[in-house]
């Protein structure tokens, strides 16, 4: 697999998906779960995710029908005073700065009003864990962390 390849699909996925906000399409499963589905030629992303407040859920990248990348990710909006609507929409806004190195969250730091987006990860595409955090005039107001990577690479699997 061309993992250049699969950081250019990242990257297009990682902005047209759950960052594109109102304008992706989410289909309600009746697990009471969300899954948004984005297909460019061979490659395939499928997003499923439970919540609601706190959230989690999973991304996988198929190529040719075969599962090839995922992500596990939980967040949540801290305290009782944070509205989670406007925490949201601006993660959305963060999400969609993600970098092309590193197209699996936002970007290392993204700032916009009294709002600032931190994503501090280890790791590269193939193997990676990471927490992305939002702060509201210097208070932390949401977190997630993230693992994932390469799957399914032992040959005859």
């Amino acid at each position: 697999m061309d993992e250049a390849a699969l950081l250019q699909f990242l990257l297009d996925a990682s902005r047209r998906g759950y960052a594109a906000g109102g304008s992706v399409v989410k289909v309600k499963e009746a697990d009471h779960s969300t899954t948004i589905v984005l297909e460019v030629g061979k490659w395939r992303f499928h997003d499923n995710y439970f919540g609601g407040e706190p959230y989690g859920g999973r991304e996988v990248v198929f190529l040719e029908g075969r599962p090839v990348w995922m992500a596990v990710y939980y967040g949540w909006v801290e305290g009782a005073s944070a509205d989670p609507e406007r925490v949201y929409v601006f993660l959305q806004r963060a999400l969609r700065e993600a970098p092309a190195a590193f197209p699996v969250r936002g970007p290392d730091e993204f700032s916009e009003g009294a709002s600032t987006y931190r994503n501090a990860y280890e790791g590269g595409v193939a193997n990676f864990s990471g927490e992305e955090t939002i702060h509201e005039g210097g208070r932390l107001v949401y977190t997630a962390r993230y693992v994932g990577g390469l799957v399914d690479r032992r040959p005859g699997d």
